[in-house]
């Protein structure tokens, strides 16, 4: 069986963190993975987050803890793990497992019918999978990105912004060490690079279930996603994405 490595990307996530390691181990262990590793990239927390995960780590030596040089954002964190994974297959998730674990399960059965070098999650192919809804208003301004997204950097897909992407380890490396933006709008980001560089990327619907609790204020990392759009777009045209 071929190796995985799941990355965390953790901010202030010490009441929810030992579930989520345990959900995640116990998965691992039930699915006799021979190799898998788990990374927590702790983005400057100043609750107990990397105690949580140094203590997993005593008893788990596949957990890693990895620090952040401060507080730099989702996208610093999940870019930080991403190359510094050792498994044929990575795997970046929400803290909170919002996506259940489990459906990885998927990922990697659609990655193998489909020969594709990029899995992702989604929410919006099929919303009966959702046992528990963000708000109307949160639900809306998702769907007005997607129409913006589509607009300016032209991904096809319905639903960029699910924490759930499996990523085959060569297709993590070649795009990850592209990625600029270091904050919320770094997951269209990784996806345009990814077809960019003629990665097959495909998305298939996930469970999901809304955790209250979110990092992302509505009205000013909304506007900066928007803008990160454009800096996708612009980025693009200046050819940095290219080497």
């Amino acid at each position: 069986m071929t190796s995985i490595s799941i990355v965390l990307p953790a901010y202030n996530e010490e009441a929810r963190l030992p579930v989520t390691l345990a959900a995640i181990l116990s998965y691992l262990e039930a699915r006799n993975w021979k190799e898998f590793e788990i990374l927590v990239v702790n983005d400057g927390s100043v609750d107990g987050t990397a105690a949580v995960a140094e203590r997993f780590r005593s008893r788990h030596p596949q957990v890693t803890l990895l620090e952040n040089p401060g507080n730099r954002g989702k996208g610093y964190s999940v870019r930080h793990g991403m190359l510094k994974a050792r498994g044929d297959w990575v795997l970046f998730s929400d803290s909170d497992l919002s996506a259940p674990i489990e459906e990885l399960d998927k990922l990697m059965e659609a990655a193998a019918a489909n020969n594709a070098s990029v899995v992702i999650g989604s929410r919006a192919l099929d919303r009966s999978l959702i046992k528990v809804h963000q708000s109307w208003f949160r639900e809306t301004a998702g769907r007005i990105f997607n129409l913006l997204m589509r607009l300016i950097i032209g991904l096809p897909f319905a639903d960029t912004q699910c924490g759930f992407k499996l990523f085959e380890r060569r297709a993590a490396q070649e795009v990850f060490r592209r990625q600029r933006i270091e904050r919320w709008g770094f997951d269209a980001e990784v996806l345009f690079i990814a077809r960019k560089l003629g990665f097959k990327t495909i998305e298939i619907p996930v469970r999901w279930s809304h955790s209250e609790g979110t990092k992302i204020s509505m009205f000013r990392d909304s506007l900066n996603m928007f803008v990160d759009l454009l800096r996708v777009r612009w980025n693009h045209l200046r050819g940095l994405y290219d080497f």
